[in-house]
């Protein structure tokens, strides 16, 4: 139990830092964004480690390989986006909500890893796949919740630059993953 924990957090970061920079950037974000983000979190997060169990061996090579560009590459859509709106100082006007579209993106990229960790857990004999979907999601719900709530005090301090600095944080875990995929950190 204490193992899935401790992969359930780990797998929680990319949801929490991402929470984080969506609460800096989103004028007026609060309670109820910070629900959404971490249900949408959440609910990938449990979703992919069942889709992956049932994937089982016959694609883990395949997802491996790529894995890293899909997430990198839609964080760096998200972030690169963000960061256009900020210079073009249309950002304020432009990211005002978390629209389906936005939501579905930010966590299908923080839950890629996820789908290859239920893969792996198809291998172990003696997991319980369902309950260790639910503690994924449940941490990651809470997780993406705090760091939308934690992103929103940020975003108070840093009010112009908000936009900015949330898409910069965006494409910087989107690098992150990629560099970590490739062996570079």
């Amino acid at each position: 139990m204490l193992q899935i924990f401790l992969i359930a957090l780990s797998l929680a970061m990319d949801a929490f830092a991402v929470s984080i920079s969506t609460g800096v950037a989103i004028p007026g974000f609060g309670p109820r964004q910070a629900a959404r983000i971490g249900a949408w979190c959440g609910f990938f997060q449990f979703t992919m480690p069942l889709i992956g169990w049932f994937l089982g061996s016959s694609v883990k090579t395949y997802i491996e390989a790529v894995d890293h560009w899909i997430a990198f590459g839609l964080l760096a859509l998200i972030g690169g986006s963000m960061i256009r709106e900020a210079l073009s100082g249309s950002g304020d006007a432009a990211v005002t909500d978390l629209s389906v579209r936005r939501l579905f993106l930010l966590a299908l990229a923080t839950s890629i890893d996820a789908l290859a960790v239920g893969i792996t857990m198809a291998f172990m004999t003696d997991i319980n796949i369902f309950l260790s979907a639910a503690i994924i999601g449940a941490v990651a719900f809470v997780l993406a919740m705090l760091g939308g709530l934690l992103g929103h005090r940020l975003g108070q301090l840093f009010q112009q630059r908000a936009t900015l600095l949330g898409g910069v944080v965006l494409v910087g875990i989107g690098l992150k993953i990629l560099a970590e995929h490739l062996g570079y950190l």
